[in-house]
């Protein structure tokens, strides 16, 4: 081969590994920028937080709104009843209502919330650091 042709190839094969580099960390960077405490500090209360779970308390008064953010899979209890509109990235929109006592596995999930309601959103997150073992 030519020089020429060496100095091309690796210019193309450097381009490639810096665009996938840059993917990647792109991936992470914006998974973490989504965590829902450093987004909005005001509706969260950090209970606990080790390596296994991170404990939320979680108040959103009637006609406030989160910015799109993530959890990660785990079990939300609700203290009282509550109305939301939840807006997942694809722009769907679903309504939920729930009420004082409720319990219920999430998944995985990136949303932004609205209290839709006249009380308090007021629920306890038990979000899992690390995957079930099944």
């Amino acid at each position: 081969m030519r020089p020429a042709t060496y100095l091309i190839s690796g210019v193309f094969l450097g381009i490639l590994i810096t665009t996938i580099a840059f993917t990647n960390l792109s991936r992470v960077v914006s998974s973490q920028d989504r965590d829902p405490v450093k987004l909005s500090p005001q509706y969260y209360k950090v209970l606990l937080d080790n390596d296994q779970v991170r404990v939320l308390e979680y108040r959103l008064k009637p006609g406030e709104k989160e910015v799109m953010h993530s959890h990660s899979a785990g079990v939300v209890y609700g203290f009282n009843e509550a109305k939301t509109k939840a807006t997942l990235p694809d722009g769907k929109v679903t309504d939920s209502t729930g009420k004082a006592g409720d319990v219920f596995w999430r998944n995985p999930i990136t949303h932004a919330l609205e209290n839709i309601g006249n009380t308090d959103v007021h629920a306890l997150a038990v979000e899992l650091k690390k995957p079930c073992k099944q």
